[in-house]
């Protein structure tokens, strides 16, 4: 079955939350449909260049895809949700505490503030 690709608008919304998972610092951005789903990911780690920031960038890429071409946003939470790698512990998030990755730590991060069910806590 083929669909078809929602681009986000030109001009979007978003939102940016700086986290933090055992001193690795990143901020994450999510872009918004015009009907505040998300849309789209970014993460930017503070130690650039590395490794760990490639493969985040090309989970994000991935990640942002599944969400344009329909992949509902709890399902794709239930998918990462829990996934195991460092950096993994304690966070600067106290409705985060602990985190098994950076992957767990985005799917528990859109749980909390974006699937349907969950009271929103992001004002603008």
């Amino acid at each position: 079955m083929v669909t078809e690709r929602l681009s986000l608008p030109a001009t979007r919304h978003s939102v940016t939350h700086k986290f933090q998972i055992m001193g690795h610092e990143g901020y994450l951005t999510i872009g918004l449909f015009d009907d505040d789903r998300p849309g789209e990911i970014f993460i930017k780690m503070s130690k650039e260049g590395s490794t760990l920031s490639g493969l985040v960038q090309g989970y994000c890429r991935a990640f942002s895809l599944a969400l344009q071409y329909g992949l509902p946003l709890d399902e794709a939470v239930r998918r990462f949700k829990g996934m195991r790698f460092e950096p993994m512990g304690q966070t600067g998030n106290a409705d985060i505490p602990e985190t098994t990755s950076i992957i767990d730590y985005v799917a528990r991060y859109l749980e909390l503030h974006y699937v349907e069910n969950q009271p929103v806590i992001i004002r603008r």
